[in-house]
């Protein structure tokens, strides 16, 4: 009833029905179906005896005449129905798309130039252009230089700071490296113990730095294997061959660790020359000179002991440089006394007779005795000591009349 309806209101509207005759009409001729007008009859339905005329309304893409039996052409047949994709492969605006391939196969292909040619030619030269450029200039910095080989392999050259112009990539392969820059290698890394004997058969915990850079980099590619780990095991070799000619004390001090730095950068520079390695040796520091861990506190207590004993013998020292100095003196004053007594010998030994009796006789009591008619006795000690008894209350007396 649906159906009806539908080709009643295309009739009535006078337009063109774009799914051709209903379901059991005549396609054969290949014609468009149009509404009929007021009055006129649809067309006769399609002879009953014929089976493979195709059933339900016509598919407006696919091309006219090619469905059921018709007054015409070939004999009726089985089509298969054409999909959508089929349909937009085969038409299109300027015709039947061109390409070859199935139904499935790849059908793009490059706008072309306004004088008919393609546009890969042009494609391929330009790409070929920007890798000839990229892989050819090359701008080195100041503080580098570059090593060129040969596929990767073989030396070729070196590159200096500058524009630099080499063959392009896989001939040429260039390698930029930083020769300039301070580099530094910790001996031990991170917080392990490096012990090293000293001359007086003592363990000390050492830790140092070294500053390395580049001096050649064709040589320090091409020359040692592992360069980096060359020179830390010749750093550890003549830092263990200094620190054996110093004691322990001198390795503690600075003094000593200003001297092992120095002959350590002295040795190790002279086995990396005669490598041939191009590194350039710029200082080694040591950090941390400790005893091992497990007699840490015995090391503490034989250092307290001799800081003792450093003690001593400086005040030793320093007695002994004031009895020398005193006895110095009066061997002095008594080669001055000789001299004047060898010019004045009666003179010289009065005076050291008054001299000697006077230093004797100021330490003790005196009693003078003198002639008959007077006292023979005169307790000048003891008359000083009583003078003395009765001065001393006399501040004090007048101390109390004051407040």
């Amino acid at each position: 009833m649906s159906e009806l309806f539908g080709r009643i209101g295309l009739a009535m509207a006078g337009k063109r029905n774009p799914w051709g005759t209903p379901p059991g009409g005549d396609g054969g001729d290949g014609s468009d179906s149009r509404g009929s007008p007021e009055g006129e009859q649809p067309a006769e339905p399609a002879a009953e005896g014929n089976d493979d005329a195709p059933r339900g309304p016509r598919n407006p893409w696919q091309p006219a005449g090619g469905g059921g039996s018709g007054g015409g052409g070939e004999p009726d047949r089985p089509r298969r129905s054409a999909s959508i994709e089929d349909l937009f492969r085969q038409r299109g605006p300027e015709g039947p798309r061109k390409g070859g391939g199935g139904p499935r196969g790849p059908n793009f292909r490059l706008p072309e130039r306004p004088g008919g040619g393609s546009w890969l030619p042009l494609i391929v030269g330009g790409v070929a252009v920007i890798w000839l450029f990229v892989s050819s200039v090359h701008f080195i910095q100041p503080r580098e230089q570059a090593v060129v080989t040969w596929f990767g392999g073989r030396f070729s050259h070196t590159l200096n700071p500058g524009t630099n112009f080499t063959m392009p990539w896989p001939v040429h392969t260039v390698d930029v490296e930083s020769v300039s820059d301070i580099r530094l290698e910790r001996i031990p890394d991170g917080n392990e113990e490096k012990l090293i004997l000293t001359a007086d058969q003592n363990l000390v915990n050492l830790s140092y730095l070294i500053r390395w850079n580049i001096s050649d980099l064709s040589l320090y590619r091409f020359q040692l294997e592992q360069p980096n780990e060359t020179m830390r095991e010749i750093g550890e070799a003549t830092m263990r061959a200094a620190v054996a000619e110093q004691t322990l004390d001198r390795v503690l001090t600075g003094e000593g660790r200003a001297a092992i730095e120095g002959q350590v950068m002295t040795n190790m520079q002279a086995i990396l020359d005669a490598f041939h390695s191009g590194i350039q040796v710029q200082g080694v520091e040591i950090g941390r000179t400790d005893a091992p861990e497990e007699v840490i506190e015995s090391f503490n207590d034989v250092l307290a002991a001799r800081q003792d004993a450093e003690r001593n013998i400086n005040d030793a020292r320093r007695f002994e440089q004031q009895v020398l100095a005193q006895a110095q003196g009066d061997a002095t004053a008594f080669n001055n006394i000789y001299a004047e007594y060898r010019l004045a010998p009666e003179v010289t030994r009065r005076r050291l007779y008054y001299e000697t009796m006077e230093a004797v006789l100021s330490r003790t009591d005196k009693t003078i005795v003198e002639a008959a008619g007077v006292t023979p006795y005169l307790a000048l000690p003891e008359l000083r000591r009583r003078a003395a008894a009765s001065a001393a209350p006399a501040p004090a007396a007048s101390a109390t009349g004051g407040q």
